[in-house]
Order: structure tokens, then sequence, then C-alpha cells
């Protein structure tokens, strides 16, 4: 039996403008874990208000590296981020008081496409293994 040909759509934008940010941070040893907690937080808060912030999400790895991927429409966007007071402050803060070591990245998007498997068509197989009638067809 053969494998049927499957069309994946996907969305793709041929000028992207956008900026993603990977930070990455290691907290000292004897760092106010609860104050550090509570910048972030509030960091999280702060940037989501920027006109033209996509999203971030957070991770911690196993060695104790934390890691925020920060997503901007653009680098103006970005760069309202970079001049924000409160972010400044907390970026002193991070120097002095939390870090032992962290790094930065922005990157600009040079391809952007997505797949989704809820947006497949269906095909004939998926409905009679559903249980479903296969669209185009009618019982009599």
């Amino acid at each position: 039996m053969g494998r049927e040909q499957r069309y994946v759509p996907y969305r793709s934008v041929k000028n992207p403008t956008e900026v993603v940010v990977i930070f990455k941070t290691h907290l000292r040893d004897g760092a106010d874990s609860e104050a550090y907690r509570k910048t972030s937080r509030r960091m999280h808060e702060l940037v989501e208000q920027i006109p033209g912030f996509i999203s971030i999400k957070a991770y911690t790895g196993e060695d104790g590296d934390e890691i925020d991927l920060v997503r901007f429409a653009n680098e103006g966007a970005l760069n309202a981020w970079k001049e924000q007071p409160e972010h400044l402050e907390a970026q002193r803060r991070g120097r002095e008081e939390f870090y032992d070591r962290y790094s930065v990245q922005a990157c600009k998007v040079v391809r952007d496409y997505e797949f989704r498997i809820d947006e497949l068509p269906r095909t004939q197989s998926d409905a009679s293994r559903d249980g479903a009638k296969p669209q185009g067809l009618s019982s009599r």
C-alpha cells in the first residue's frame, strides 16, 4: 500500500522584521533569590507593555542556567525595551546583585514559517479511521 501525499500548510513571511532575543543568565551564589524573582516578574510585566512585543518564554536548564526567549515585531520595539527606565535599573541590579554571568543575543529572523497539524486537510483515510464519512461521498 503506497503512502498518501499530504499537503503541508504553512505561513511564510517574505520580508520578516521580527527580532528574537536570547537572554541566558546564571544566578551567583548568595544572590537574594526572592528579590531576583520579584525583579524578573516585574520585567516580564513591563516587556508585555512595549508596543511590538510578541512573546516571552522562560526556561531553566539542569545546570541552573535560565534562558528567556523574547520576540519583538521589529528593532524599534527592541530598542524601546532596551531604553525602558525600570529595565535599565534591573540590568544594573543584575550585574551588581544577581548574576555571576549572562549573555544576550539579538537575532533578526531571516525565515519565518510554521506547521500546524490542526490545519491539515482531512483525507479519506483520516475520515475512515475516525469512523466518519469521507468528504464528497454520500450514502444512498
